[in-house]
């Protein structure tokens, strides 16, 4: 459950880290590769930890009232540094391995300090999660969950995390005051992560053939409308699907040697996303 997030955090840290150090003449791309050969040899799930409170949002992160809206450097020592704030709404951390904690915005210089990129396993000390309840959550509880397949004991999760003093050692730190390349990071990340929405697209699989079976089974699958409305359901998942798979196939090479999937079909298949899996599911209440 959940690795894409990780996925997208390693992706767009690949080639921020590489073109970092082309610039500053630091060592945070070998660091972050070290990283990952311990995460491919383990075979551990990553979160990536980007969204925070925030607060003012007219407000850049060294303008609020109150400096832990957002995730920030608080000290440092021979080790490594301390870091303080939180991180809102984060799907899967709580099952996850590690954490990489990455800045959310553009930043200026006046926001050095939050300019900060480090790995934190998910248990260290100073870390607090505060759980968020679904409305699905009691049905992992309850008999009958030999219907599901795959997840089917645990239910997904958000958390907000609350960091207090956490501890990131130098080698697991990827970007320490270079607040010029936040806006980058932040945008390929986004890039990566909203081309991976298409995997909504198989939750609308199994739903058009829920679908599909309940006009089999009431004896109406080759009424008219019924037709016209599994047609629609999958017209608007398979639309779904198209733009993830071409933002993949419009990729370009970066600097690093990671490939960067299409931007603006990346936008396109997370829009879609955000509408039509709602209209599929109408449609399956309709024949339902």
């Amino acid at each position: 459950f959940q690795r894409c997030v990780g996925m997208d955090a390693l992706n767009s840290l690949h080639s921020t880290t590489y073109e970092i150090d082309e610039k500053h003449g630091t060592d945070y791309h070998k660091r972050f590769l070290e990283f990952v050969k311990m995460i491919q040899k383990e075979n551990l799930v990553i979160g990536g930890a980007m969204t925070d409170p925030k607060g003012d949002r007219s407000k850049g992160p060294s303008e609020q009232d109150d400096p832990d809206l957002f995730t920030r450097i608080v000290d440092s020592d021979e080790k490594g540094v301390y870091v303080s704030g939180a991180k809102a709404h984060q799907t899967g951390c709580i099952n996850s391995h590690w954490i990489i904690l990455m800045p959310t915005i553009r930043l200026t210089q006046n926001d050095k300090e939050y300019a900060i990129v480090g790995a934190i396993p998910a248990d260290v000390k100073g870390l607090t999660y505060i759980y968020g309840r679904q409305s699905c959550d009691t049905r992992v509880m309850e008999g009958g969950g030999d219907i599901d397949l795959g997840n089917a004991k645990f239910g997904g999760q958000e958390a907000m995390m609350i960091l207090d003093r956490v501890f990131i050692p130098w080698d697991k730190l990827f970007m320490n005051g270079e607040f010029e390349f936040a806006s980058m990071l932040v945008e390929r990340f986004t890039c990566y992560h909203r081309r991976s929405y298409v995997c909504k697209t198989g939750l609308g699989d199994v739903l058009i053939g829920a679908a599909a079976t309940i006009a089999d089974y009431n004896g109406v699958p080759n009424v008219s409308h019924i037709k016209d409305k599994i047609i629609e359901m999958t017209h608007l998942n398979e639309t779904i699907f198209a733009a993830g798979i071409a933002s993949s196939h419009q990729g370009h090479k970066m600097k690093s040697g990671v490939y960067l999937n299409d931007d603006m079909l990346a936008q396109v298949c997370k829009h879609n996303v955000t509408r039509f899996p709602y209209e599929i599911s109408r449609l399956a209440q309709d024949i339902a």
